[in-house]
């Protein structure tokens, strides 16, 4: 019933930057929490941030000081600038809404994105 889209992954070298993109559609009444999750291979996935207000975000320790997620609720659109990458940043990032639709709750996912951070 709401589907995300993911954009903006690709191959960056270390110390670069990629802003990753998430939109949703469908019969969205309100959103809520929009987050951004990452797995990297035989690894389990894990939440690099999340955002349900300007005033109210939290990111993974790992990324603090490096990424910043941002939404637009007009376009129901979630961002992650990422800065500074790291090989370690490596992964399939996914993104994550969930809210009331017109069918009820929603809980969705992306289909991710790859980020290669390599020189």
């Amino acid at each position: 019933q709401v589907q995300l889209v993911e954009s903006g992954g690709g191959l960056v070298q270390p110390g670069g930057s990629l802003r990753l993109s998430c939109a949703a559609s469908g019969s969205i009444i309100s959103m809520n929490a929009m987050s951004w999750y990452r797995q990297a291979p035989g690894k389990e996935r894990e939440l690099v941030a999340s955002i349900r207000s300007i005033r109210s975000s939290n990111y993974a320790d790992s990324v603090k000081g490096r990424f910043t997620i941002s939404r637009d609720n007009a376009k129901n659109t979630v961002y992650l600038q990422m800065n500074s990458l790291k090989p370690e940043d490596t992964a399939v990032y996914y993104c994550n809404a969930h809210g009331l639709a017109f069918r009820g709750d929603f809980d969705s996912w992306g289909q991710g994105t790859q980020v290669t951070v390599s020189s």
